[in-house]
């Protein structure tokens, strides 16, 4: 299939994980991939692994200096950018109380500001050559709450705001924003935590249908929204979450 044949995608966190099954769906389906991630060594192997249809841009998504520089590469090499998908994020566990404000903020530089950054410096490229789409990678947390989880929590319910709230203002340039909002998926950063036989457990439990997701399932979803398929779905969330916020 090529469902976005020709297309240039901006992907952040690209490097390993969701953000490199995506890199690798995107360009299987005709794409042009930019693999953007602050680990230059893992991005630029990924790139090399794709082969010509991708290269690597070493990107910082909380230095607004660097969304610059790469989308001022992107101009001079492409001349559009047609996806963005906000995909670089970091897991932050614990409740309020002991979270300290030096890990909020760490968090928050990537979860919030690296989207925000991302969608500031790359809407006006888009706008200038005919629209494309935004892609927020949410999270179930960003429909219903979790415990031990309030900063991410808090990061992921913004996210959907934001991607509303854009959604409106974006409409009028052909530009749609959405978010895919994925349960628990089996990747580098999320093993450690599926190694624990009890949160295994009382996870898996939440999902009715009994499993975790594939990386695969959410590029695929991602892929779906970059492409034609997908042009009047602008606004929303899919939920890629097994059934657990049906509940």
């Amino acid at each position: 299939m090529d469902r976005v044949a020709g297309k240039i995608a901006l992907i952040t966190g690209a490097a390993t994980g969701m953000g490199r099954a995506d890199s690798r769906l995107f360009a299987q389906e005709g794409g042009i991939v930019i693999v953007a991630d602050c680990d230059e060594e893992r991005g630029a192997e990924v790139a090399r692994e794709i082969g010509e249809s991708a290269s690597f841009m070493r990107l910082d998504v909380s230095d607004e200096q660097n969304w610059i520089e790469v989308i001022s590469r992107i101009r001079s090499s492409h001349g559009r950018l047609d996806v963005l998908v906000n995909n670089a994020g970091l897991i932050s566990l614990g409740n309020v109380v002991d979270t300290e404000l030096s890990e909020w903020r760490r968090i928050n530089s990537v979860n919030s500001e690296g989207v925000f950054l991302g969608c500031k410096h790359a809407i006006p490229l888009m706008a200038e050559t005919g629209g494309g789409s935004i892609i927020n990678m949410s999270s179930q947390m960003g429909h219903v709450g979790g415990p031990i989880r309030s900063v991410y929590n808090m990061n992921k319910w913004g996210l959907e705001g934001l991607t509303r709230g854009m959604a409106l203002d974006l409409a009028k340039f052909n530009i749609r924003v959405n978010t895919v909002a994925p349960t628990f998926v089996v990747t580098p950063m999320t093993k450690k935590f599926l190694k624990n036989k009890k949160f295994k457990k009382e996870t898996l439990h939440n999902i009715p249908l009994g499993r975790f997701a594939e990386m695969s399932e959410i590029a695929s979803t991602v892929v779906f929204l970059a492409s034609d398929a997908a042009s009047m779905i602008h606004g929303t969330s899919l939920l890629v979450d097994g059934g657990w916020t049906a509940k």
